[in-house]
């Protein structure tokens, strides 16, 4: 100090007053450093309490089936709006009749389109059974051309025989009249001979010359018959060639006629499929422009509003939401998380809105949570960065509220392997992942069987 100032320094001495004797003599440290210790003695033995590892996750309240879930109804064709028989928040049942609408394409705007199709169904197959007819009209055609064919050529086979029979006739008959001519030549030479000699007259020489020249005639025009047989016979052979020509063309005719026929019927059948197809898509089109709920539910919302409203192919009418449906939970864990789930893992679940208090180490002390099972793991990564994880009901746990709605938010935890305090403390400071937990799989089987 300075020791500027004016008044002097007091002393205290510790025995000058009681107070400050009594104060300097009371034990009140025991009792702290006993409160510290029992405290560090506390959380020693909280370093080995068991604490169960798991891993959270965040998503909302879906159903299990996926035609549970609520749905949109779309327009199978391009239309324009007429009447709504529904409002939002009615009940539907399968069939109901919830919008109508009116036809927009030109193809379509014929109000008599079906019984017109209908009728040209109908032509075309009269053309069909027509065409039929004519097939087999020509098949009897093509057997009667058969049946002459076979009849003209035994004909002309029969004067083959004929020819061969003259032939060899006129053959014979040549034949003779050679020995004839033979004959008379011989006779002639010995009238001639004899003549000579005196012995006969000349009249029986000119007799025998006369027999001579009418044998040489008579054998010529026994050869010409001869060759005109032969002719004959060529002829008859040509004839046969002719008529197999003849009856060749006609009945390929009739059966390129026969195919032309089949292929005009076969056209004409695939344009009554084709005309019969037309017809059975425009009757299901008619019944197209009423929309009706596919299944049991609420109608949630109506996406269009409005009379005169164009609407095109594939447009959500109104959403629906299903009646009955088995809720489950969609949440999603990060992909360092993913091998330690597996199916049938039991996990702790809590929804938005309902009172909870949760202790992710010990679930038996948390309040608020209920049980679930996974019964579903995403192996594709979601677009959010983390791997999509479906949630059912335990039905060894207790039941889940009936209140809950489609789209609620919830939490999970997927409880894992056991393990002291302080390992989990170590784990965390150190950015080690979780033990690696391999349930019993015989524990696991026997829960799938049930």
């Amino acid at each position: 100090m300075l020791n500027i100032s004016k008044d002097k320094e007091i002393l205290l001495t510790p025995g000058a007053y009681a107070s400050i004797t009594r104060v300097a003599t009371v034990p009140h440290y025991k009792l702290l450093n006993k409160i510290i210790i029992g405290f560090m003695l506390f959380l020693v033995a909280c370093l080995f309490l068991p604490w169960t590892q798991n891993i959270s996750g965040n998503g909302a309240v879906t159903t299990l089936k996926p035609d549970h879930r609520p749905q949109t109804v779309h327009s199978a064709i391009a239309g324009r709006i007429e009447k709504w028989f529904v409002q939002e928040g009615d009940y539907v049942h399968p069939g109901d009749t919830i919008l109508f609408i009116s036809e927009i394409k030109e193809d379509y705007l014929d109000p008599n389109l079906v019984a017109n199709t209908l009728q040209q169904v109908d032509a075309k197959k009269m053309a069909a059974e027509s065409y039929g007819s004519k097939v087999n009209s020509l098949e009897v055609q093509a057997q009667s051309l058969n049946q002459e064919r076979e009849l003209k050529l035994q004909q002309a086979m029969n004067k083959i025989k004929q020819a061969h029979l003259k032939i060899k006739s006129d053959s014979m008959d040549l034949e003779a009249i050679k020995t004839q001519l033979r004959i008379a030549q011989t006779q002639f030479n010995r009238s001639t001979a004899l003549n000579k000699e005196g012995l006969k007259p000349m009249t029986d020489v000119e007799q025998k010359r006369l027999k001579l020249q009418e044998a040489e005639a008579y054998i010529i025009t026994q050869e010409n018959k001869l060759l005109s047989s032969k002719n004959e016979l060529i002829n008859a052979r040509v004839e046969i060639n002719r008529i197999t020509a003849e009856y060749a063309e006609k009945i390929s005719k009739s059966q390129s006629d026969k195919f032309t026929a089949l292929s005009t019927q076969y056209d004409t059948e695939a344009q009554v499929n084709k005309l019969q197809n037309q017809y059975v898509n425009y009757s299901l089109r008619n019944g197209l422009y009423y929309i009706t709920a596919p299944q049991e539910g609420y109608i949630n919302r109506a996406l269009l509003a409005g009379i005169g409203e164009t609407i095109k192919e594939g447009t959500p009418i109104v959403s629906i939401m299903p009646a009955g449906y088995d809720i489950a939970i969609e949440t999603y864990v990060n992909p360092i998380d993913l091998p330690l789930v597996h199916r049938g893992a039991k996990v702790r679940v809590w929804f938005d809105g309902w009172p909870r208090i949760v202790f992710s180490g010990w679930p038996g002390l948390s309040y608020g949570t209920y049980g679930g099972r996974v019964v579903a793991i995403e192996n594709f990564i979601s677009p959010n960065g983390k791997y999509r994880i479906l949630i059912s009901p335990d039905s060894e746990a207790e039941k889940w509220p009936k209140e809950l709605s489609i789209g609620a938010g919830a939490q999970s935890i997927a409880l894992l392997d056991t393990v002291s305090v302080w390992y989990e403390i170590w784990r965390n400071l150190n950015g080690f992942p979780p033990n690696y937990y391999k349930p019993d799989v015989n524990d696991t089987k026997s829960k799938d069987k049930k």
